[in-house]
């Protein structure tokens, strides 16, 4: 347990893009290190846990958490990493290479507003897909591409089918246009359902 008394900076972990959201006894205790008894960890919607950190230390305690196997990322107005299912039935066949890729290429780009993507290996859609700003969907050996869900409030709605039948490289040139697009053409604190009603789905695509 460390105890400390300086400005603290909130970061972002997870065990990773893996086979469901877990946590092993090595990765606990390293996270433990960094706690008051009194402390909790805050657990988002997002498979991420929230923990405060010393500022002018969080360099050497991320790798320090990268080092037994822990993702960081940063809180804030970021692409969030990627929200998957506990893919079922293998991992070449649920395409878990890809859903690694996809969060290597996109997690903690900083956009206007909070973007959260989901990825889900299979038609059933435990990744709740349809349920985000953008969702990626495997069909057989190709891949889905939904924009536009949103999971909460009156106006909640499920995305649209934006992109079908991708390969892996034009599902990460599509999802990075997009997110590009967006940091570029958003406008600030504007949610990402919000962009795409304002400057059309052409926009995205073109």
């Amino acid at each position: 347990m460390m105890t400390y008394d300086g400005n603290k900076i909130k970061i972002a972990i997870n065990g990773g893009i893996g086979f469901g959201a877990k946590l092993n006894a090595k990765q606990l205790v390293t996270i433990s290190k960094y706690m008051k008894e009194d402390e909790e960890l805050e657990l988002t919607t997002f498979q991420q846990l929230y923990i405060e950190v010393p500022e002018d230390k969080k360099n050497e305690i991320i790798e320090e958490f990268e080092r037994v196997g822990l993702s960081c990322y940063p809180v804030g107005n970021f692409v969030k990493s990627l929200r998957t299912c506990n893919f079922c039935k293998g991992e070449e066949e649920e395409g878990m290479p890809v859903a690694k890729e996809v969060n290597h290429r996109i997690a903690g780009k900083p956009v206007p507003f909070t973007l959260k993507v989901a990825y889900t290996g299979c038609p059933v859609g435990c990744g709740e897909p349809l349920l985000n700003d953008i969702g990626i969907m495997k069909m057989r050996d190709r891949y889905n591409l939904y924009i536009g869900g949103k999971a909460k409030g009156k106006d909640a709605k499920v995305g649209t089918l934006l992109l079908e039948n991708l390969t892996p490289d034009e599902l990460y040139a599509s999802l990075e246009k997009i997110i590009a697009t967006y940091a570029e053409q958003g406008k600030k604190r504007e949610q990402f359902h919000k962009f795409v009603k304002r400057v059309g789905v052409d926009q995205l695509i073109s």
